[in-house]
C-alpha cells in the first residue's frame, strides 16, 4: 500500500504547503499522528519553542493533548483524591465535607420497604397531609415497640464505633448491615433523595449531615439519627455522643439538649398540650445558655416515617393538638451553643448553626398510654450525661 502524503501543517506556509517529511517531535510523544512540516522555518512559525516566532498556532494541538490535573494546586483537593464539592460556599464554621461519597448502598430484595424506596417520593405521607394524628390500634402499638427497640439496637452498635478516624461513611455501613441483618429497611435511605442510610451530625452540623469519608477527630461531637422500617412501621431516634476527650462547652450542650428532652417527656400523657411542649424545653437550654433550632421539629410517626402532629420545642409556638392514647411522635430538641438560625450546605440537607457554633440533639419516639406515655426506644443511662 503506497504512503499518503501529507502536506506541511503550517497555517502561513510560505511554500504552498507541499508534502513534508519534518515531524514534530512533541506530537510524536503525545501519539499525534501526521503532524508534519515541508522544513524547519515552518516548524519555528508554528513552536512555542522558539520565542521569536510570530505565530504558534500548532501549539494549540500540544494545549488540548497534554494530559493535565489542572485542579492539584486547589485547596479542595486532597492528595488522596477526596475534596470539598463546595469550595466556593461561605462555611459558617471549620466542618468540611469530604468527597466522593461511596455508592449508594444495596438492599436485600426480600426486605419490605416504604413507598418512596424507589423514586424518593413519599406519596402516602403527601396524601396524609392535613390529616388528623393517627390513633394506633393495639396491634399497631406493638409494631411501633418491634421496630423501635430495633432501632434502639442499632443505634448502640452504630455508637459503640465511635473513635477518632473513623469515618462518618463507615457509620453509615455499620448503621445499613446491622439494619438489613434484623430484616428491615433504613428509613433515611432515598427519602426525598437523601443518600445515606443514617444522618450523621458533626460540631456544627444541627441535622441531616450526610455521611462521607472525614474522619472523626478527638474532641468532636457527633449526632447519629436512627430510623427503622420494618413491619410497615417506623422507628425514630438519635443521641449525640463524644469524640474522645471533649471541651466543656461541648459537654454542656450535649446535657442541656439531654435534660430538653427528658423533662419535655415529662409532660406526656393523654389530654396534655403539645404546644406546651417547647415552654419547658426553650426555659432550660437559656437558663445554661443555649438556643433552641426553631425550623425543625418533632413529628408524628408510625406506618409514615414523618406525619401529624407537629412537635415544635420552642416557647410562644402555635402548635395544634392535644396527646390521646394511641398516638405516636418524636419529640427531638435541636440545642445550640450560639444563636438558633440555621443555614443549609449547598447538598440542600446539612443544616448547620448560622455562627458555626456547635449544636447537639437528642430523639425518642414516644406512644401515649392511657395513664401516660411510653418512650419507645428508650436506652441505658448515659454516665457521661449526669
Amino acid at each position: 500500500m503506497a504512503a499518503v502524503a501529507i502536506p506541511c501543517q503550517s497555517s502561513n506556509c510560505p511554500n504552498g504547503h507541499p508534502p513534508s517529511r519534518l515531524e514534530c517531535p512533541t506530537c510524536n510523544k503525545l501519539g499525534i499522528k501526521g503532524s508534519f512540516f515541508c522544513g524547519q522555518d515552518c516548524f519555528k512559525a508554528n513552536c512555542e519553542c522558539f520565542p521569536a516566532a510570530s505565530s504558534k498556532t500548532h501549539k494549540i494541538i500540544h494545549d488540548i493533548a497534554t494530559p493535565r490535573q489542572p485542579l492539584l494546586d486547589d485547596p479542595n483537593i486532597n492528595k488522596d483524591g477526596t475534596f470539598n464539592p463546595f469550595g466556593t460556599y461561605k462555611f459558617t464554621g471549620p466542618l468540611r465535607p469530604v468527597y466522593p461519597l461511596s455508592p449508594r448502598r444495596i438492599v436485600p430484595d426480600h426486605i419490605p420497604r416504604p413507598d418512596y424506596a424507589s423514586d424518593g417520593n413519599p406519596v402516602s405521607e403527601v396524601r396524609a397531609a392535613g390529616k388528623p394524628p393517627r390513633i394506633l390500634s393495639p396491634e399497631e402499638q406493638e409494631k411501633m415497640r418491634a421496630v423501635c427497640r430495633l432501632s434502639r439496637e442499632v443505634l448502640d452498635i452504630a455508637a459503640a464505633a465511635i473513635r477518632p478516624g473513623i469515618t462518618t461513611d463507615e457509620i453509615d455501613a455499620i448503621v445499613h448491615e446491622a439494619t438489613i441483618e434484623r430484616g428491615a429497611y433504613p428509613s433515611p435511605l432515598n427519602y426525598r433523595g437523601y443518600p445515606k442510610s443514617v444522618c450523621t451530625s458533626v460540631n456544627e452540623v444541627i441535622c441531616h449531615g450526610i455521611p462521607d469519608k472525614r474522619k472523626l477527630q478527638e474532641g468532636d461531637i457527633i449526632n447519629i439519627d436512627v430510623s427503622c422500617y420494618k413491619d410497615g412501621f417506623h422507628g425514630d431516634l438519635n443521641e449525640t455522643y463524644p469524640v474522645g476527650r471533649v471541651d466543656d462547652d461541648s459537654m454542656r450542650v450535649m446535657r442541656t439538649a439531654r435534660k430538653c428532652l427528658d423533662e419535655a417527656i415529662k409532660l406526656c400523657k393523654p389530654g396534655a398540650l403539645i404546644r406546651d411542649l417547647g415552654k419547658t424545653i426553650e426555659p432550660i437550654a437559656r437558663a445554661n445558655g443555649c438556643s433552641v433550632v426553631r425550623q425543625y421539629t418533632g413529628h408524628g410517626i408510625n406506618d409514615l416515617f414523618h406525619t401529624a402532629p407537629n412537635v415544635p420545642h420552642y416557647a410562644k409556638n402555635k402548635a395544634v393538638g392535644t396527646m390521646k392514647p394511641g398516638m405516636c411522635f418524636t419529640i427531638e430538641p435541636m440545642i445550640n451553643l450560639g444563636h438558633w438560625d440555621l443555614e443549609h450546605w449547598p447538598d440542600d440537607w446539612t443544616s448547620v448553626t448560622i455562627d458555626g457554633k456547635r449544636s447537639a440533639q437528642f430523639e425518642e419516639t414516644l406512644l401515649i398510654t392511657e395513664t401516660g406515655v411510653e418512650i419507645l426506644t428508650a436506652g441505658k443511662p448515659r454516665k457521661d450525661l449526669q
